[in-house]
């Protein structure tokens, strides 16, 4: 039950994230500050996803969200980051040595955040695209010409499987199933 909303299941998007990589990575990111909210933003995903999922109302599945963030466009402005992302949030279980994949949604985002005194980030503000109609207007209105993401800009899946398998101590090679 997962759910798409670009329309383009997950094993195409990682083929076409991998074979168009080079040409979709913004070339005036700051790495250094995306090191630094990166991390920020991926666990304000998984705790906004958190009650969202098939997989969290059947304990039996021990089921945990997973999210990665793929910077568009990054910039510091008046100690405010505002940042550009697409995203990719992933319920996975485990279940007879397999993971299972609940639910999921991969989406563009953006997020602002504020340092704060101790020299952290936090999350102020996030916004997503709507899904369905104004999908498409809305990324228009909050991305530039070069960085507005489309349907193989997602982050790949098989970061986030490799993650929930390692969570849940499963072998790199485990399968993966349909909740």
């Amino acid at each position: 039950m997962s759910v798409r909303r670009w329309g383009i299941g997950l094993g195409a998007t990682a083929v076409l994230v991998a074979a168009g990589a080079w040409a979709v990575w913004p070339a005036s990111v700051d790495q250094h500050l995306w090191s630094e909210v990166r991390p920020v933003i991926e666990a304000r995903l998984v705790a906004d996803s958190k009650g969202g999922g098939y997989g969290e109302t059947q304990p039996a599945l021990r089921a945990r969200w997973f999210c990665g963030a793929r910077v568009r466009d990054l910039d510091e402005k008046d100690g405010v980051v505002r940042a550009g992302v697409t995203t990719l949030c992933m319920e996975y279980g485990v279940r007879k040595g397999a993971l299972v994949d609940c639910a999921g949604a991969d989406v563009p985002q953006v997020v602002r955040l504020r340092r704060d005194a101790d020299g952290g980030y936090r999350v102020v503000s996030r916004e997503e695209a709507p899904d369905g109609e104004g999908n498409a207007k809305w990324v228009e209105d909050h991305f530039g010409f070069f960085t507005e993401p489309g349907p193989g800009d997602s982050v790949p899946a098989g970061d986030l499987e490799a993650a929930a398998r390692k969570y849940f101590g499963l072998p790199a090679d485990a399968p993966v199933k349909d909740c």
